[in-house]
C-alpha cells in the first residue's frame, strides 16, 4: 500500500523553508501525525519532520522503540559534550558521513494534547530529535559536513538525480514500446558487494534518519 505521503528529497524548495509554530493542537493535526507515522514506518525510519512531506509547520513524529511520540513547537533548551556518529537522511538519499553533534539535550514542546513535555535525551535518540529539528529550520545534513565533503556530496547526489532521471525516461521509452519494465519506483544502486540497494533505504551500520 502506498504511503499517505511522499518524503520531499533534496533539490526540492520547501526543504529549505523554516517553519511556522503551531497554534492550534486539535484532531486533524492528530491525524496529519497517523498519516506521517505511516509514512515514516513504511519507509523505515525513526522519525519524521513536518516539512519532509511538504507541511511548513513545526512538528514532527518518531518511535525510538517505546512507542509512538509527537513534539510540536519543539525546543532545545540545553545541550551537552559532544559526540560524531554516521548518519543518513532519507531526504538525502543513499548518502551516510560521520555527523559531530551534541550527546545530550535537553528538549521541550507540547504532545497531541496540548501538555507540554519535557525529555532528557541522550546518544541516538537525541540525535533523532536533533535531526528532525533541523529539518524544521530548513537544515539539511550536507550543511552539517565541512566546505570539501559538502561539496563532494553535492557532486555525487547532482549524478545519482541524473541517473534517476535516466532510468525514468529509459522506463517511459520500454513502456511505450511494451516492453516489460518493473514498476517499482524506487531506484536502485549497486552496494559494495554489486548487491542492488533501494536508493531510499538506508544502508546497514550508523544511523539512518529521515
Amino acid at each position: 500500500m502506498a504511503s499517505p505521503y511522499k518524503i520531499r528529497l533534496y533539490g526540492d524548495p520547501v526543504l529549505r523553508q523554516v517553519a511556522k509554530d503551531v497554534t492550534d493542537i486539535d484532531g486533524k493535526l492528530a491525524k496529519v501525525c497517523d498519516a506521517m507515522l505511516e509514512t515514516m514506518y513504511e519507509e523505515p525510519g525513526l522519525g519524521l519532520a513536518a516539512t519532509q512531506v511538504g507541511i511548513q509547520k513545526r512538528f514532527f513524529v518518531y518511535d525510538f522503540g517505546e512507542g509512538p511520540g509527537t513534539i510540536i513547537n519543539p525546543v532545545i533548551q540545553e545541550t551537552r559534550d559532544e559526540w560524531i556518529y554516521e548518519e543518513g537522511c532519507l531526504s538525502v538519499p543513499g548518502l551516510h558521513w560521520d555527523i559531530s553533534r551534541p550527546k545530550e539535550i535537553h528538549i521541550t514542546g507540547y504532545d497531541l494534547n496540548g501538555q507540554e513535555i519535557s525529555i532528557e535525551a541522550d546518544e541516538l535518540q537525541a540525535r533523532l530529535f536533533q535531526h528532525e529539528l533541523d529539518h524544521l529550520e530548513g537544515i539539511l545534513l550536507i550543511d552539517r559536513l565541512d566546505d570539501e565533503t559538502r561539496k563532494e556530496a553535492k557532486i555525487t547526489l547532482r549524478e545519482m538525480f541524473l541517473d534517476l532521471d535516466g532510468s525514468k525516461a529509459a522506463r517511459t521509452k520500454s513502456d511505450a514500446s511494451g516492453g516489460g519494465v518493473a514498476t517499482n519506483n524506487e531506484a536502485e544502486i549497486r552496494g559494495d558487494k554489486g548487491e542492488p540497494r533501494r536508493l531510499f533505504r538506508s544502508r546497514s551500520g550508523g544511523l539512518s534518519l529521515p
